[in-house]
């Protein structure tokens, strides 16, 4: 019996080695990938065939499209205020009135004064017209009949005297109602009704900025004259105008267009003063406020582009780590230092005007850990997750 139960323990003892044995001659064919162990993970990108535009940065301020002191024209007492601070208005709303009864009673004594005149011209033209039918009859003086004829060429010059005295008193009288000069946003009221103003009324009644087109004033090096007048030449010259801040990432207030680069270099400084203008539809721009202005001069079409951080710097200039597809079946993939040269950058894009071609692949992280020939593995989070 226990020479029975050996045989079997001896048996099963067999069938498990000769198992184990199978189990690794099975899997004795299959690629092991030992360089999985050394290969340092990465994330990669493609270099891009893309449009590049060329911006040029300044800070900038923002100005009234047409800034107004509405002043009065006349002198009196203020008797109404018709609008209200920070009032959207159009050219020509009233804004106040100045007591008319004065200028009125100004006016209608001019015109009584011309009806007068006229009365006096009238008779003085019929005086004239006798003394001339006497004097052809010889029953008066020839100097009578001049004395006549200028009595009535001086009423004559009254009236036309008191015509243009009325048409001064109605104008005066149009002044009591101060209108808005142009359409744009009121500021602070800067005197009360009841006042008394005038001509010379300090600050005067109020200020109206025109907000909406808007204009930023800013200032470039003269040494970028040249891009901007080629960017002239081509037609209309593209302005950005974003926040405070990295101007290539700042949050974007408006788009406008260059309208006037100023004719003389400040010889102070040595900057070019330009002024853009800006539709400012939801009043994003502000005057006083400080923008950034970036100004459109070139778009480079076509242009081959990488990341950033893809770019690294060494002893012998710029380059990248260039993908490797491996040489046989299985094999790991590698990089290649691969020396380029840098055209415009951007915050998003580096333009490589050599060293590349559309559709490289390169190590966008996890470079730090490369030198020429590393192998690599690809990962789509982070390059050092394990």
């Amino acid at each position: 019996m226990a020479k029975r139960r050996g045989r079997i323990i001896f048996g099963l003892a067999a069938l498990a080695l000769a198992g184990a044995v199978a189990y690794r001659l099975g899997h004795r064919g299959k690629p092991q990938h030992r360089f999985a162990a050394t290969a340092i993970p990465v994330k990669v990108a493609k270099a891009m065939r893309e449009d590049v535009p060329v911006y040029l940065d300044a800070l900038g301020t923002v100005v009234a499209y047409h800034t107004v002191t509405v002043q009065p024209m006349i002198t009196g007492p203020l008797t109404r205020i018709l609008f209200t601070q920070g009032q959207f208005v159009k050219r020509g709303d009233v804004l106040a009135e100045i007591d008319p009864a004065p200028y009125r009673a100004a006016l209608d004594q001019a015109e009584a004064k011309l009806a007068q005149d006229k009365a006096s011209l009238a008779n003085a033209e019929m005086q004239a017209r006798q003394y001339a039918s006497l004097v052809r009859q010889n029953y008066t003086s020839k100097l009578q009949a001049a004395t006549a004829l200028a009595t009535a060429a001086e009423d004559r010059a009254l009236v036309k005297q008191d015509e243009a005295s009325i048409e001064t008193d109605r104008i005066n009288l149009g002044y009591t109602r101060i209108t808005a000069p142009i359409s744009g946003r009121t500021g602070i009221l800067q005197v009360n009704a009841g006042n008394i103003i005038g001509p010379n009324t300090a600050g005067g009644i109020v200020v109206i900025n025109t907000l909406q087109p808007i204009s930023v004033q800013f200032s470039l090096p003269q040494q970028d004259l040249p891009q901007i007048v080629a960017a002239m030449k081509r037609g209309k010259v593209d302005l950005l105008a974003t926040a405070e801040g990295d101007p290539q990432t700042a949050t974007l207030l408006d788009r406008g267009t260059l309208a006037v680069l100023d004719n003389t270099v400040n010889a102070s400084t040595g900057t070019l003063t330009l002024k853009g203008t800006f539709a400012n539809p939801d009043l994003t721009l502000w005057p006083g406020a400080y923008v950034n202005v970036r100004t459109l001069v070139r778009t480079i079409a076509g242009a081959v582009t990488v990341p950033p951080v893809a770019v690294q710097q060494g002893p012998a200039g710029s380059f990248v780590f260039l993908v490797k597809q491996p040489a046989k079946q299985g094999g790991a993939l590698t990089v290649e230092e691969r020396k380029v040269t840098l055209g415009e950058q951007t915050a998003n894009a580096v333009v490589i005007t050599g060293g590349l071609a559309a559709g490289d692949e390169v190590v966008t992280e996890g470079n730090s850990r490369l030198k020429g020939g590393s192998a690599i593995h690809v990962v789509t989070g982070p390059a050092g997750a394990p």
